[in-house]
């Protein structure tokens, strides 16, 4: 399963409750405000840190560069728009509003 995030952290409890059905294998994919989260550093990142134990997770590079992140916490994968469609065509896509 591929969990998309569109929301910030900082606003939503759409991570949180989104990491609660989790299973080893899924993949999590922050896009738009959501990416708010991978940024290095925040009160977040031990949140993705444990996220990362069981899954994989991406972050989408233009909306990181929309926002002017650039720093991220180590360990989450950057995609394209193309990796974004990869990853949709290799699982089920679950997203988190």
């Amino acid at each position: 399963m591929l969990h998309t995030i569109n929301k910030s952290p900082f606003e939503t409890s759409t991570m949180e409750t989104c990491s609660r059905f989790l299973q080893p294998g899924d993949a999590v994919l922050f896009i738009e405000d959501g990416v708010y989260a991978a940024q290095e550093g925040n009160r977040f990142s031990a949140d993705i840190r444990s996220i990362m134990e069981k899954s994989n997770v991406y972050a989408l590079r233009p909306d990181l560069e929309a926002r002017g992140i650039d720093r991220i916490t180590e360990g989450i994968g950057v995609v394209d728009y193309q990796g974004f469609v990869s990853l949709v065509e290799e699982h089920q896509v679950n997203s988190w509003f």
